[in-house]
């Protein structure tokens, strides 16, 4: 069991995937009958913002700012002042992640951009540490970096989905 906690803690991100998509299903089992695409969708965005934007990013703010030092060594780093403004970057994208669980569109694609911009930058930053400094620390180079390129890439593939199947009620800009 010991083991399990540590696995589920350590990769945090793939954790979050799973209970947003078991927070989906419960979801959808609750929902009014016969499921259709939008409702569907409505389901796996609206709980993959929650759960691996929302709470993921607040569990990141926590270990970096009270925990700084087990991150850093867990990414194969040395710690710093920096630790501090990671966690608090990730505050900032709980946040926006919880306001967007039961929000409209803009605000849903303002918490994928984010974490897009965010984890596309971390992922080069581990691969340059993979590459030029030889770090295959779990925390650089394991089950963080594979989520860091794909949990943005299922957002926006959601957002996408999102759009096509309910589209958007308000005019095109010009």
């Amino acid at each position: 069991m010991e083991s399990i906690i540590r696995f589920a803690l350590s990769n945090f991100t793939l954790t979050f995937v799973i209970l947003g998509l078991v927070a989906s299903a419960v979801a959808l089992v609750r929902a009014p009958k016969p499921f259709t695409a939008p409702v569907v969708i409505e389901a796996l965005l609206s709980y993959f913002i929650l759960f691996s934007v929302g709470f993921s990013f607040f569990y990141n703010f926590v270990m970096h700012t009270f925990f700084g030092e087990m991150s850093a060594a867990f990414i194969g780093w040395e710690d710093s002042p920096f630790q501090a403004e990671v966690g608090y970057a990730s505050l900032g994208f709980a946040l926006i992640g919880f306001l967007g669980f039961r929000r409209g569109f803009d605000m849903r694609l303002a918490a994928v951009t984010g974490i897009a911009a965010f984890l596309w930058g971390a992922a080069a930053g581990h691969i340059q540490e993979i590459v030029h400094q030889g770090n295959f620390a779990p925390g650089n180079a394991g089950v963080i970096l594979y989520t860091d390129i794909l949990l943005p890439l299922a957002g926006f593939i959601l957002l996408w989905l999102q759009r096509r199947h309910r589209g958007d009620s308000r005019p095109p800009l010009r």
